[in-house]
């Protein structure tokens, strides 16, 4: 049995008080009612730190929220994901370095790579819905290395091409649709006829609104082998100079 599910992708921004009205700690209930709002089945958030962590495990309600942090002792940011406590089971989940060593914790792949290791983390779900269970996965590459984000891209294309099941592929990817690593992801996975589901969608990093629209990159993204029915942007209009992130999050209706 098919189905027709909501996935959103978000990157929260670390918790920075240099932001000012803008920390994390200041706009988590702004955060709340876009989740509220915008009601996704799953989300895939990127950016998030111990203590957001923290709070968005205690103070979601309706989500059960998986993963850790990317350094070698499982602290600091983290890949989450976030689904529908009561209507998706989780059956397996991991979280996986973007590294010649995958499950070596905080490990990287060097040369352009920034200081910063990279991860993914991965859930195989079952949704109430759904006869089938497939796998959601959420990322964020590299924002310095060309060639780290290239080999991480590689890494998220054979990891997806070594299971069967359907995949919905959410993260912050630092890279514009022109750029290589976004083209392998749907060439590479052309036999799985994969699809960036928001290839027409506009610009996302906004940096609380520094940026005009008209020079905002596109860098947020959802990829998936499932049907695309449509996709847009959570327009991040400020609130008493108040926005929810430095991106605008992405979403997508996707069957399964």
């Amino acid at each position: 049995m098919a189905g027709t599910l909501k996935f959103m992708s978000f990157n929260l921004r670390v918790d920075n008080t240099g932001d000012g009205i803008n920390s994390f700690t200041n706009r988590f209930h702004r955060v709340v009612e876009i989740l509220e709002q915008e009601k996704p089945d799953l989300v895939g958030f990127q950016e998030v730190t111990d203590g957001m962590r923290a709070r968005l495990r205690d103070h979601l309600p309706g989500y059960t929220v998986q993963g850790c942090g990317r350094e070698k002792n499982y602290h600091g940011e983290s890949m989450l994901i976030a689904y529908r406590t009561g209507e998706v089971e989780l059956i397996a989940l991991e979280n996986i370095w973007l590294s010649p060593t995958p499950e070596v914790a905080g490990s990287t792949y060097g040369g352009d790579q920034s200081s910063c290791p990279r991860m993914f983390t991965s859930a195989l779900v079952k949704h109430n819905d759904l006869d089938a269970p497939f796998y959601f996965i959420n990322t964020h590459l590299d924002h310095v290395g060309k060639e780290a984000r290239y080999l991480g891209a590689m890494q998220l294309v054979q990891y997806v091409s070594s299971h069967r099941e359907h995949f919905v592929l959410t993260g912050d990817f630092n890279a514009t649709p022109d750029a290589r690593e976004i083209g392998l992801i749907t060439a590479a996975l052309a036999d799985r006829k994969a699809v960036d589901c928001t290839a027409d969608l506009g610009g996302t990093f906004h940096g609380f609104g520094r940026i005009p629209p008209e020079e905002m990159a596109k860098i947020d993204y959802i990829f998936t082998d499932g049907k695309c029915e449509s996709s847009y942007i959570v327009e991040d209009v400020p609130v008493d100079g108040q926005f929810y992130s430095d991106h605008n999050a992405v979403c997508a209706h996707i069957t399964l």
